[in-house]
């Protein structure tokens, strides 16, 4: 099929090129059968007998392999190379996806959520060292901004669909369903990647034997973790706690909640390609520092939020912050060592996500006395600091700790944070970008 020019000049703005669509197809295929099937897990594990406490493992889970996977992610991806590393992953899902359609019992759910749940996690590394390798330096944004844009198409799609099946079949039986479609959808997307997606060119490594673990993060790419993972901690803080601020204490209704995220997602969506296209022309550190920024307001925002229309103003901020987060995952690229990007991915991301899981239980601490006696006496030490948390902890507390450690991260990106500068445009023989 012949393509136009102006279709031409559009897919080399976004940087559409053969194994990048198949990336996409990829996200959107595989993503949207673990949506709509993935996010009524808790509703399939009741049904199946597996109560609160399958809900809490799985939850629990999830949050833990998330931040275990991009390590092997990473590594697999370096040794085998993006494509293989990607089809690896997406059989692994499968092999999940089937367990759970084979045996109907919770502990089997819990088994194949293990393979499945967190496919996002492991195939990141892979997905950035693509992007990486098959576009030039000065796409490198856009590359992960489109990637990010479209993550959000079966975002939004999944649910619903997932919804509708249970609508249909009911419950047990609509989630069944609903895994068996997300196993075709892995299946078709593991066609087109076999087809579509080139096999990375070998790249020499830079002394390979010198580049593991933690010596993988250059100085750089280690002031861009510290401010990272604290301002992530202005995040996590409040985050489990935001629906009960809204919710439950300044009464709007879990519609009124639901058109708050919306309102978040499209504001996202709509600063991706713009942002993309100014960060790949100019150095990437200053768009890195503004989504610190409204990481960082978003507490205080939501703080002195007590109607739905300054809530709404919140949530826009709250999307803001999605400004230059494809930058900085384009500036660990650009920061991380030639033929060990996918690996150093692994390794910031690993030790990031471990050290922020602290926030969520920091928050409920902070959150108020009774969350705090219940977690100190649950796990058995801290009670002499019952009387402090008695003192102190309140959603007030929480949203302001939570800026505290924003503002922290973001001046010490601001101060001491470095990128490489604008990336060299790169000229193909018709003289064109």
């Amino acid at each position: 099929m012949q393509i136009s020019e102006q279709q031409r000049k559009i897919a080399d703005f976004l940087g559409l090129k053969k194994s990048i669509v198949a990336l996409l197809s990829m996200v959107i295929l595989v993503g949207l059968g673990e949506k709509m099937a993935e996010r009524f897990l808790p509703l399939y594990l009741i049904a199946l007998g597996g109560g609160t406490f399958s809900i809490g493992l799985l939850n629990g889970l999830d949050n833990l392999l998330s931040a275990l996977y991009s390590f092997p992610g990473g590594y697999a991806s370096d040794r085998l190379g993006h494509k293989k590393a990607l089809l690896l992953f997406n059989l692994i899902a499968m092999a999940g996806y089937a367990v759970v359609i084979v045996f109907s019992y919770w502990q089997a759910v819990i088994i194949g959520a293990i393979l499945f749940i967190s496919w996002t996690a492991i195939s990141l590394p892979a997905t950035m060292d693509m992007v990486a390798t098959v576009l030039p330096k000065n796409k490198h944004t856009m590359g992960v901004s489109v990637n990010s844009l479209v993550r959000r198409i079966p975002m939004a799609l999944g649910p619903l669909i997932g919804g509708a099946l249970i609508g249909m079949f009911g419950e047990k039986t609509g989630i069944h369903v609903a895994f068996i479609a997300a196993f075709i959808l892995a299946g078709v997307s593991l066609i087109i990647q076999h087809t579509m997606i080139d096999d990375a060119p070998k790249v020499q490594k830079e002394n390979t034997s010198a580049y593991h673990g933690l010596a993988l993060l250059t100085p750089h790419l280690r002031k861009l973790l510290v401010s990272d993972v604290l301002v992530r901690f202005c995040e996590q803080i409040p985050y489990a706690f935001v629906v009960i601020w809204c919710v439950s204490i300044n009464k709007i209704t879990p519609l009124q909640f639901g058109l708050l995220t919306t309102i978040e997602m499209v504001t996202a969506v709509l600063i991706y390609i713009p942002v993309a296209y100014l960060a790949d022309k100019t150095a990437k550190k200053p768009f890195v520092v503004i989504t610190f920024v409204f990481f960082t307001i978003f507490p205080l925002v939501l703080l002195a939020a007590q109607s739905f229309w300054v809530m709404a103003i919140a949530f826009a901020i709250r999307g803001l912050k999605e400004f230059g987060e494809p930058t900085r995952k384009a500036l660990i690229m650009d920061l991380a060592p030639d033929g060990r990007k996918a690996a150093t991915f692994g390794v910031y991301y690993l030790i990031r996500d471990v050290i922020v899981s602290i926030a969520a239980f920091g928050g409920a601490l902070l959150w108020d006395s009774s969350t705090a006696k219940l977690i100190i006496d649950t796990i058995g030490i801290g009670q002499s600091l019952l009387p402090f948390f008695n003192a102190i902890a309140s959603p007030v507390t929480n949203f302001v700790v939570a800026f505290g450690f924003g503002l922290m991260g973001t001046l010490y990106f601001a101060f001491w944070g470095q990128d490489l500068g604008r990336a060299p445009v790169t000229v193909s023989a018709t003289g064109k970008e």
